[in-house]
């Protein structure tokens, strides 16, 4: 009996918990997982929403289940399993009927997959989905994209099931094909950065000014109070807070420096480059992530250099003074940070005809996802004043925090660097900010390097037109 509301495959931890998000909230889940053992513990712990679960044992069964026309959500793996089970459905699915990917999937195969689906009449619809394990179960923040009409035929649900804030839901249909997918893309590249930052912070307290962690967690505490409010802030001063049960040991300092990743923070990094943006910010970010992979290297070029990070004293001056200035750092290389996220998707949203709604993005991302704070409402606010074309870096609040906190930004890069304490995101955004507002910049010089050995040629500055070259055959 077809009954369902809407259909999932795949119940890892997100996708188990979206349909509980889903069934929590009045609907009826079909349910399929290829491996039976986790789908038993799956309705195990559904408990009391056990009768909005409906239990299938095949993708076929699953859409018998789903009232026409039939939504299904795909939770599995990004990559080649996503073809494999769209093509597992393709066979039992009818025109008008919605693919929904709600996985982390490169925006490329989903406006590959968007083409595919649309010429056998289905409809489809990439769902970025951000907030983690919590997020799904109680509340993410969702951007789509894709048909206009796939959103449609889900809205409802998708708005029940999004992330609150102020009564607005999280969630919102951003534009054709990929969309979705990549602003979900350029979230977690904010989010690279954004980890990296504060990371690079506590190396600073950590390592430059020899704080306990439990002192550094009481800061990050403080500071998610003000300004810096946000998810990340507020788990970093709960992590740093929490002992290792088993050795007593603040638990941060038995955990390996060896950071992973999931490929999206260099997706984000790669489309940055592909599309001309300079985000580098979060190119440093997915840098550091690589070089931490590297731990076995460290270690031994530590030893043969002998090398060790010098105490920074009092170069911040009093410990309140340093703390202010680490804030202040935080927040403006925060500003960079965004402002290269946004820029990178104002570049995408031309090239690919999304017309992306830079307000409505800032919005959606209040709540329900990692990167949420109180600094995207300040942003959506922008947006708001001075549309979808403006740089962060130039609406009035941005460039007030920029000419206020930059010195302290300066003054945090250049007493790490001395004291060999690495600072790579938190100096990519003091080089930004920097060449951001350099009126007369060296490319002249590169232009004359590529001209030179090229015939590249250049524009001139004192009259219109290109391709100009310089005398250099004539010199000796």
């Amino acid at each position: 009996m077809a009954d369902a509301d809407i259909g999932l495959i795949g119940l890892g931890v997100m996708g188990g918990n979206l349909a509980l998000n889903m069934a929590d909230h009045g609907f009826r889940v079909a349910v399929y997982n290829r491996t039976r053992a986790r789908t038993d513990a799956f309705l195990e712990r559904a408990g009391a929403l056990r009768d909005r679960i409906v239990d299938t044992d095949s993708p076929q069964a699953l859409a018998a289940a789903v009232k026409p026309p039939r939504p299904i959500v795909i939770m599995v793996e990004a990559g080649p399993a996503v073809d494999e089970t769209i093509a597992v459905l393709g066979a039992t699915l009818s025109p008008g009927d919605v693919v929904i990917d709600a996985g982390n999937a490169n925006f490329h195969d989903t406006r590959r997959r968007a083409a595919e689906t649309t010429g056998k009449g289905h409809l489809y619809l990439g769902l970025g989905v951000s907030g983690g394990e919590e997020g799904a179960r109680y509340g993410p923040s969702m951007m789509a994209g894709g048909d206009r009409a796939a959103f449609e035929r889900v809205e409802a649900i998708l708005m029940a099931i999004a992330a609150d804030y102020k009564g607005a839901p999280c969630a919102a249909y951003l534009g054709s094909d990929g969309a979705g997918h990549f602003v979900k893309t350029i979230h977690n590249g904010i989010e690279y950065s954004d980890m990296q930052m504060i990371a690079e912070i506590y190396g600073v307290m950590r390592d430059g000014l020899g704080m306990a962690a439990a002192d550094m967690g009481s800061v990050f505490a403080r500071w998610n109070e003000g300004p810096l409010d946000s998810y990340l802030i507020e788990i970093t001063g709960k992590v740093l807070a929490e002992p290792d049960p088993e050795t007593g040991w603040p638990m941060v300092n038995v955990i390996l420096d060896r950071a992973g990743q999931k490929g999206t923070g260099r997706w984000a990094a790669i489309e940055a480059q592909t599309l001309g943006v300079p985000a580098t910010t979060i190119e440093a970010a997915v840098a550091a992530r690589a070089l931490s992979a590297r731990k076995d290297e460290r270690v031994t070029q530590a030893e043969q250099y002998g090398f060790a990070v010098k105490p920074m004293g009092d170069a911040l001056g009093d410990p309140e003074a340093a703390y202010t200035r680490m804030e202040n750092a935080l927040l403006v290389a925060k500003v960079a940070a965004y402002a290269q996220g946004f820029a990178v998707m104002t570049e995408a949203s031309a090239v690919y005809g999304w017309n992306l709604p830079m307000m409505t993005i800032a919005r959606i991302w209040r709540a329900g996802c990692i990167i949420r704070s109180q600094f995207l409402d300040t942003i959506a606010s922008g947006f708001e004043k001075s549309g979808d074309q403006t740089p962060l870096t130039a609406m009035p609040y941005f460039a007030t925090i920029i000419d206020d906190a930059e010195a302290d930004l300066r003054a945090v890069v250049l007493a790490a660097t001395q004291a060999g304490v690495p600072v790579p995101a938190l100096s990519a955004a003091l080089a930004y900010l920097d060449g951001i507002r350099t009126a007369n910049g060296t490319a002249n010089l590169i232009q004359a390097q590529r001209d030179f050995f090229g015939a590249h040629g250049f524009e001139r500055n004192d009259r219109e037109g290109k391709g100009f070259h310089g005398p250099w055959g004539m010199t000796d």
